[in-house]
């Protein structure tokens, strides 16, 4: 290949753009914790308000961030607690560790009031709802269902039921408690418990039990 090739292919030619800078997301992130923490509202915090108490331009922000509402995401998937790793010994110990995400989850709203006041406010704003929904609550969602159709497969969990409906029994009950109830107690052992009784019902029944 010459070079007049290699020109038109763009091979060996530097690449174009300016390099992240780990120092302006930071400063970003930053900013908006910032005025979160000063009581801002999410309504009144535009690209221009986070660019200027950042102090990077409008142009920083959008190379990284389509919108405020993906920056917002972003952020608050850090503050809150990481995704838990599934053992994957079974349904039972995943279902466990996912439920146990679900109260510290809980136990961590309580605790940070910054987390509590935008997960609220967001609900009024349908676009950063969505987007939360899409990137953080569907994929938990979708992680139970696989743990399930695995259980289902592995002959733990019965195969004639709705696993949606199954999904809703099982992580139901906990999410009452974290988010609907924010008084209720959220003990340590109770994702145990709550696994155990659902699955007591899901059990397939022993040959000896089957009807003939």
């Amino acid at each position: 290949m010459d070079g007049r090739t290699k020109a038109a292919s763009g091979i060996g030619e530097p690449r174009r753009g300016r390099p992240r800078s780990e120092a302006a997301e930071r400063a970003i992130r930053g900013a908006v914790v910032r005025l979160l923490e000063d009581g801002v509202p999410l309504g009144d915090i535009s690209i221009e308000r986070i660019a200027r108490t950042a102090g990077v331009g409008k142009a920083t922000i959008y190379r990284r961030w389509s919108d405020k509402e993906e920056l917002f995401v972003e952020i608050l998937r850090e503050i809150e607690p990481p995704e838990p790793e599934l053992p994957g010994t079974s349904a039972r110990d995943d279902l466990v560790v996912m439920l146990e995400s679900v109260r510290v989850r809980g136990l961590a709203q309580r605790s940070s009031a910054l987390l509590h006041n935008v997960l609220a406010q967001m609900k009024s704003h349908p676009k950063l709802w969505a987007a939360y929904v899409a990137t953080v609550i569907d994929p938990r969602r979708a992680t139970v269902l696989a743990i399930l159709r695995r259980g289902i497969a592995g002959g733990e969990i019965r195969d004639d039921v709705d696993i949606d409906l199954v999904n809703d029994l099982v992580v139901g009950p906990m999410l009452v408690r974290a988010v609907m109830r924010p008084h209720a107690p959220l003990p340590d052992g109770l994702a145990e418990r709550i696994v155990s009784t659902a699955l007591d019902g899901l059990r397939p029944p022993a040959a000896s039990e089957r009807r003939p």
